[in-house]
């Protein structure tokens, strides 16, 4: 049985793979990140993302993604929001917002509808070049 071994996303640096993605000393300084974080939230429930970020040196990603995990509850910090993924706009829940939710939707639908228009024209496409072809032999 071999060793599961892995560079570290935030470092680099080699370790072994157990339940983490990241190494140990990854682990160590995220899990105090997360503790500031926490401390701070429960000191300020009126603050936002960018003041907890400025305040506690964490990145506003590494916020958005303890928030994603649910290690970080923002029901009762009402000023509490993160970026949509799309667009940047602050929302409370899910990955994107509303308006890039509705604009996905909709590409979507227009990229699937694209698509059966143009196995409807490769069909009928045969037949389009032969009546042309029908057409000049008349003429003549």
């Amino acid at each position: 049985m071999g060793m599961n071994v892995a560079n570290c996303p935030r470092c680099g640096k080699i370790f072994v793979k157990g339940f983490a993605e990241v190494c140990p000393n990854c682990l160590k300084d995220l899990e105090q990140q997360y503790d500031k974080c926490l401390k701070y939230l429960r000191a300020n429930k009126g603050t936002n993302i960018n003041e907890l970020s400025e305040a506690t040196d964490v990145s506003i990603k590494q916020i958005t993604k303890f928030i994603r995990e649910g290690r970080i509850s923002i029901v009762h910090a009402p000023n509490m929001a993160y970026p949509c993924e799309v667009c940047g706009t602050l929302i409370r829940e899910n990955t994107i917002c509303e308006p890039c939710r509705m604009k996905l939707v909709k590409d979507v639908r227009n990229t699937e509808e694209d698509e059966r228009r143009r196995a409807e024209q490769a069909e009928r496409g045969g037949n389009v070049s032969f009546k042309i072809q029908e057409r000049l032999r008349d003429r003549h």
